[in-house]
């Protein structure tokens, strides 16, 4: 069941968005990936990834604020779990 507040307003959360596959094989590339298992995962079932309509396999990109580097960019590898 989809939430009825769309949580991704909330002050706390952070901004996921998905990323192309174009910016995906630039994550891989800059952070030398040499399989998508080595970046940690997040369930297809937590609710900002249904509220973004995210699928297993996409790359996610979490952008968090933080104090003393205003934002910080984390990467998430969507599974099925």
């Amino acid at each position: 069941m989809k939430p009825k507040v769309n949580i991704l307003d909330h002050e706390l959360v952070p901004q996921h968005i998905i990323l192309s596959d174009v910016e995906k094989q630039e994550v891989i590339e800059k952070y030398k990936i040499k399989k998508l298992s080595q970046f940690p995962t997040i369930s297809h079932t937590d609710p900002a990834i249904q509220l973004i309509d995210a699928k297993p396999g996409d790359l996610i990109k979490i952008t968090r604020k933080s104090v003393t580097a205003k934002e910080t960019p984390y990467y998430r590898l969507v599974v099925e779990r």
